[in-house]
């Protein structure tokens, strides 16, 4: 029955037919008394996250660039000409963690997408800068993000999209929150 396989390929997936639901009704069945419910939201946000990752590095990796090297090129594109920040800055711009970012910047400069100077009136202080290759590849990279994450979206109406996106900033400052107390 060729037509049957095709018409079940073509179906909309059920939530039976999801791994976290699988997952769900497994517990369930194990431990019924146990209070599944986080997992409706936080499994689902991890596998998310897990196929989010592996489509948004993939056009990077095909540049010879990481996700962590996106976001110190993005941070500086950001910035606005002259285009630079300090490591600092750049470790307070949201997306970067302090730890890494000189082994970042180390990998950036060598690639020719950044330079670092010192400061002319603070020795101290160096500043990072993208170079015109740097400014290039970030511009032509992040328009090819957006599209790639609106090809993620598109399973979403706009108002849908916008109501995830505030109910994602609400568990983002809720995590923030729980992590202060930590």
């Amino acid at each position: 029955m060729p037509g049957k396989d095709k018409a079940a390929a073509t179906a909309p997936r059920q939530e039976t037919d999801d791994a976290v639901a699988r997952i769900i009704a497994d517990w369930r069945r194990e431990r019924p008394g146990l209070d599944t419910a986080p997992l409706h939201v936080l499994a689902r946000l991890h596998r998310t996250f897990l196929l989010y990752q592996t489509r948004t590095s993939r056009p990077l990796a095909e540049r010879g660039l990481s996700m962590a090297g996106f976001d110190v090129l993005t941070a500086l594109r950001r910035a606005g000409a002259p285009y630079q920040l300090t490591a600092g800055e750049l470790a307070a711009s949201g997306l970067i963690s302090s730890a890494g970012v000189t082994l970042r910047l180390d990998r950036l400069e060598k690639d020719g997408l950044i330079v670092r100077e010192r400061d002319g009136q603070d020795r101290r202080v160096v500043h990072c800068r993208l170079t015109p290759a740097g400014l290039a590849l970030i511009d032509e990279l992040f328009t090819v993000h957006l599209d790639n994450e609106r090809l993620m979206l598109a399973g979403l109406s706009g108002e849908e999209s916008a109501q995830l996106g505030t109910l994602l900033a609400k568990l983002e400052r809720s995590l923030e929150e729980l992590a202060e107390t930590d």
